[in-house]
């Protein structure tokens, strides 16, 4: 077994598998260690956004990453995104953002953004978070806040074709307001590429940039 290990936390159990393999792929000398809590999302759904319980359960997921040896925690879902910013201040180790890799590299090509997502409470924390980069890269930026609504509901239920079609549709009424795309949810990584044909606009997903952030980090260590 792999002397060094990952933590990855989940609010959903549709990334747990394709992420997990994802960082084998490029982080082969790392062990694994997921964590879902599938709850969280739910109840951020019904209230509209972060409370103050999920950030609880969340920074609990956190301690025991630490304590179960993790050199880093990859968080994995944009809903609980700002959550990071105050645990850094007082974790043992690094925390990341999926979604910060792919807002960087956004930015850094592009004055317009849409964010396209599945749920309303991926939004405002992307949003958020390209706004903060932005500033900190010296860079403004416009940003397009684009729901395909009832994609999330769909794949829930198994339904990934309707999943998949509302995500298309919204992408392509939103394609003339921007350069670049953003899939503001890991699940929506699949979508990166037909989106791409059909608008004929940079797409960009999470995962991939993500972990390739992550590498980046340890291997600088």
């Amino acid at each position: 077994m792999s002397n060094h290990k990952i933590a990855a936390i989940y609010t959903g159990a549709a990334l747990v598998k394709p992420l997990t393999d994802l960082m084998r792929e490029v982080l082969p000398d790392y062990e694994v260690m997921n964590i879902l809590d599938d709850s969280m999302i739910a109840e951020i759904i019904a209230h509209g956004g972060m409370t103050k319980a999920v950030k609880r359960r969340l920074y609990g997921y956190y301690e025991i990453a630490c304590a179960s040896g993790a050199e880093l925690i990859l968080n994995t879902c944009s809903s609980i995104g700002d959550a990071v910013y105050g645990a850094r201040e007082f974790m043992p180790i690094p925390i990341v953002r999926i979604d910060e890799a792919m807002a960087r590299k956004a930015i850094a090509m592009a004055d317009s953004i849409a964010v396209l997502a599945t749920l309303p409470t991926t939004l405002d924390p992307t949003i958020r978070l390209l706004e903060a980069c932005a500033a900190e890269m010296g860079k403004k930026i416009t940003t397009v806040s684009a729901l395909a609504e009832g994609a999330f509901p769909a794949i829930t239920a198994g339904d990934a074709e309707t999943h998949d079609r509302l995500i298309a549709e919204t992408a392509k009424r939103v394609a003339d307001t921007c350069e670049v795309i953003l899939l503001a949810q890991g699940s929506m990584a699949r979508m990166e590429g037909p989106l791409r044909k059909l608008t004929g606009k940079t797409v960009f997903s999470s995962p991939r940039l993500g972990v390739e952030m992550v590498r980046d980090m340890l291997e600088d260590k």
